[in-house]
């Protein structure tokens, strides 16, 4: 059964695809790009709305609220194979678990949202690491082939929709493999072993780079960098600068080639103290940008004005405060919206203590204030 979307999609006089590239260049749009984030699995199970109409994930929601079309290529760009999932041992609440990247883990049995208790990484010294490398980050790994006819068939460049290309994640994925405390230890117990993780984490990239580049005309890059929480990012600042920014500047120079300068990367909580290494590594735009982590989105606009973009930062406690508070926070990015390089959404999955009136009326503003004059 097709999927019936409950609102008509914003007017407007361009494509999504024209719309997201101007926009994203300060450059006069027709209207504001009309996307969201997505929404906490709880939200599937209490919203009436979502219950009524059989939507249970966010692919489904982003249909059925009609938003702007934003897709990307993805590669098979870490642990390959992962490590098997499964259960060691069953508690009264919890369940201990083998995760994909060999963490022994505590999950709730009820698999409401949450951020797991991790136990135990499989990977704490550089032995470990060698053997990992040696199985699960092979450079001449089949399964790491890109199949470049099928993409082209669901990505035509004569498409109205912007495409990104995944450059996937430096040192964040390698904080999933060690854990939270695992990295800070090692990059001082071991640094010459989480160099070689970065380094190898950049040429799964780079060899995903050269097979996809050169057959798809990309709008954006994309990335995931999650190692940062409200009291700055996990690394250290010098680490950052002299480990993981010069593997982002390989990067930027085959994109560049290929005239891709839009780099956005998924990095919660306060990225100020390494934000300039982002910005001079080539990553150039925020998302989801968390504000209660970090700022209201126009001081680092402000800041870094004509270098930096930022797409999200609507903050979800406001959100979840009413109408008023809702509309207040709205005209709080209106300068910021009308300058470009901005696209507004709730700074994260929108929780599940947000009032579903609420959400339709923010929606609503949303139009009313940034959709097609």
């Amino acid at each position: 059964m097709q999927l019936k979307p409950i609102r008509d999609k914003w007017k407007g006089t361009m494509t999504d695809r024209e719309r997201f590239i101007n926009q994203m260049h300060y450059k006069p749009v027709d209207r504001c790009f009309n996307m969201e984030f997505g929404y906490w699995d709880e939200n599937f199970e209490q919203w009436k709305l979502f219950r009524d109409n059989n939507i249970t994930n966010n692919e489904q929601a982003d249909i059925f609220f009609n938003f702007d079309k934003l897709a990307y290529i993805r590669g098979n760009i870490w642990m390959s194979p992962s490590f098997e999932c499964k259960v060691v041992e069953e508690r009264e609440d919890t369940n201990i678990l083998i995760n994909e990247d060999g963490l022994l883990a505590e999950t709730p049995k009820d698999a409401h949202d949450t951020i797991p208790h991790f136990i135990k990484a499989s990977i704490v010294t550089p032995d470990d690491w060698k053997k990992c490398k040696e199985e699960r980050f092979r450079r001449d790994d089949p399964d790491r082939i890109v199949d470049i006819e099928a993409l082209k068939k669901l990505h035509p460049n004569d498409r109205d929709y912007p495409l990104g290309v995944d450059c996937g994640s430096m040192i964040g994925k390698i904080r999933d493999m060690l854990t939270f405390e695992g990295l800070a230890y090692a990059c001082y117990d071991y640094p010459d072993m989480v160099e070689d993780m970065v380094e190898t984490c950049c040429l799964m990239v780079e060899d995903f780079l050269d097979q996809v580049l050169p057959h798809f005309d990309f709008d954006f890059a994309c990335g995931w960098e999650d190692i940062c929480f409200k009291n700055g990012p996990i690394v250290s600042a010098p680490f950052f600068r002299d480990v993981v920014m010069p593997r982002y500047k390989r990067i930027k120079k085959k994109l560049m080639e290929y005239d891709i300068d839009i780099w956005y990367t998924d990095c919660d909580g306060d990225v100020r103290p390494i934000l300039p290494y982002l910005l001079e590594g080539g990553i150039n735009c925020l998302f989801p940008f968390e504000v209660n982590g970090c700022s209201h989105p126009g001081e680092l606009l402000d800041q870094y004005e004509g270098q930096l973009r930022i797409m999200g930062g609507f903050d979800k406690m406001q959100l979840g405060a009413g109408k008023e508070a809702i509309k207040v926070y709205m005209e709080s990015l209106v300068p910021y919206v009308e300058k470009g390089g901005y696209v507004p959404f709730c700074d994260h999955r929108c929780p599940p203590n947000v009032k579903e009136e609420d959400y339709l009326y923010y929606l609503d503003l949303k139009e009313k204030m940034f959709g097609l004059k």
